[in-house]
């Protein structure tokens, strides 16, 4: 029996070096990289005096401040009316939820524009109406529209934190405000939100941390007075200029700031929640009042859905000009899109991209959630803190750190050089970005997983390993196949990482080759839109399985 402890323990420490080794070099080595390179203060100061480069920082935090706030305000109301009232159509909700997610902003900025543009929909329809254009993309109007179109794109990820949190509210609280005396309103402030911090601030926090670091929305409207274009922009004269290194050095500074305070705020919240049933906490509307809530949802669908549709109308149409609709529905978009010698590839290159990043990003979130919550090792915290820490750390920092190891460390260039078959850096740099999904879904079903099986197994002489196959595995198999999905369904529209790594035309993933169809004069913003189609009905179909295994568990996924 001992030797089999000894065995046992050899292997779980191995696995715990191996997950730290692994995660040292692909994400502690780029962060401190980048952090070597770009922190001087010569380069430091430069950020801030810079007239461009300290108006591209201050634009970010806009950006950042302004998308967090329309996702509240979003977000919300629709929670406290979900969690309040049972209505007709209340388990579809939950899929409209999540349906701003099948494309990445910078997709959907493509059919805003049509939208919001000069000539587009809102201004044709306020020319027949006798009254001026309104010049949305002009000045600080264009920050504010790049702030509109990813809160539509991230207030699910608020959401479902806060349906979450109010879920675990006792009815009994608010009924006990109300016999004091408390109005709705004072109930609101006094028991509901307190007891929300948690949900609130988790879902702020990644939101916001996002919207500071997002490459490809201001890119694709072409605004770039932020700090990530800037970056984005600087990365062919790294080697002469290296102020990109001190700028993403300051976005790292911040994110990291933004995402400490949001985890103390997590962790001085107020955690008095119910641990009982909230059966009878929500009631029915009679007559046709019971159909309000329900059309309440479909209108924010509509709204959220709004770059999709547009988006769909841009790739069907022939003629679209000063038209609240097309006026020539065509298929000719997609055909060509089809015919394109970039798309096919870049389909078949973002597959194996997302499918290794998935297998990667399974095993070592995994293995952190059962080195923490299963085998309970010293220093275990350690491996769910790694894991954890690419919530905090900006894609473009990641990506950028892999650049500087291509040019400034002689082992790494062969893996990490960009102008080569990128399949393993990029299976790698996809995988790093979604393990917190994968380890927060894995520890939630090893945490719900009953002690007394695995007991009961290994009192009857199954080995550990028998014991986790026959036992564990079946348990949280489901809470590993959530979160598989969702990290290959957000790996293949990843954006920053395929915008910076993959530089070769052959190699492109369907990011990388929307963004350059979409630069090309004439019928390219149109083709692209087709190919936008065709992969928004792609994840959608992947993401409506994983919302449907994962029901209520879905804000595991989001979860830091």
């Amino acid at each position: 029996m001992k030797k089999i402890f000894n065995f046992t323990n050899i292997f779980h420490y191995s696995a715990f070096a191996l997950l730290i080794a692994f995660l040292s070099v692909f994400l502690l080595l780029p962060i401190y990289l980048v952090i070597r390179e770009g922190l001087h203060w010569s380069l430091i100061s430069e950020v801030f005096r810079n007239p461009v480069t300290c108006e591209g920082l201050i634009n970010s935090l806009k950006i950042a401040v302004l998308t967090t706030f329309f996702t509240i305000l979003l977000s919300f109301p629709f929670a406290l009316l979900f969690n309040k009232y049972d209505f007709p159509g209340k388990k579809a909700v939950s899929f409209f939820m999540l349906l701003p997610m099948i494309l990445p902003p910078f997709v959907g900025a493509l059919g805003i524009q049509q939208f919001l543009g000069h000539y587009g929909v809102v201004n044709t329809i306020l020319r027949a109406a006798g009254l001026a254009p309104i010049a949305f993309f002009d000045g600080e109007n264009k920050l504010v529209a790049v702030a509109i179109i990813e809160a539509l794109h991230l207030y699910p990820i608020l959401y479902l934190n806060l349906v979450a949190s109010l879920n675990a509210i006792d009815p009994s609280m608010a009924e006990a405000a109300h016999l004091l005396g408390a109005n709705k309103l004072k109930t609101f402030f006094k028991v509901t939100l307190p007891l929300v911090k948690n949900g609130l601030f988790a879902g702020c926090s990644i939101i916001l941390i996002w919207s500071f670091t997002e490459l490809g929305t201001p890119l694709m409207f072409g605004f770039t007075r932020t700090t990530p274009v800037q970056i984005f922009n600087g990365m062919n004269e790294i080697e002469s200029n290296p102020l990109p290194y001190a700028q993403v050095a300051v976005m790292l500074f911040f994110s990291t700031v933004l995402y400490l305070i949001a985890k103390q705020m997590l962790r001085t919240a107020n955690a008095a929640t119910s641990k009982g049933s909230r059966q009878g906490s929500s009631f029915n509307l009679g007559g046709f009042k019971a159909y309000l809530p329900f059309t309440a949802f479909a209108v924010l669908a509509i709204i959220s859905l709004l770059p999709h549709i547009m988006l769909l109308c841009c790739a069907f149409s022939q003629e679209y000009y000063q038209t609240i609709l097309p006026r020539v529905f065509t298929l000719i978009h997609f055909e060509e899109a089809l015919s394109n010698p970039m798309v096919i590839p870049s389909i078949v290159n973002s597959l194996r991209y997302a499918l290794l990043a998935t297998v990667i990003a399974v095993i070592l979130g995994l293995s952190g959630a059962l080195i923490q919550h299963k085998w309970r090792l010293k220093f275990g915290v350690l491996a769910d803190i790694l894991c954890m820490l690419p919530l905090s750390v900006p894609g473009i920092v990641i990506a950028f750190g892999y650049i500087g190891m291509a040019t400034k460390l002689d082992w790494a260039k062969d893996f990490f050089n960009p102008t080569g078959n990128p399949i393993l850096l990029l299976g790698v740099a996809y995988a790093i970005r979604r393990i917190p999904y994968v380890i927060r879904s894995a520890s939630s079903g090893l945490q719900q997983t009953p002690d007394d099986l695995e007991f009961a197994a290994r009192n009857l002489g199954a080995s550990e390993r028998k014991t986790f196959l026959k036992i564990t595995f079946p348990i949280i198999g489901a809470h590993l196949l959530i979160g598989g999905l969702f990290a290959f369904s957000f790996s293949m529209l990843e954006v920053s990482d395929s915008l910076i790594l993959a530089q070769k035309s052959a190699y492109y993933p369907i990011t990388k080759a929307l963004f350059e169809l979409s630069q090309f004069l004439g019928s390219g913003p149109a083709i692209a839109c087709a190919f936008g189609v065709w992969t928004m009905l792609f994840l959608g179909a992947t993401l409506y399985l994983a919302g449907t295994l994962a029901g209520k568990k879905s804000t595991d996924v989001f979860k830091f």
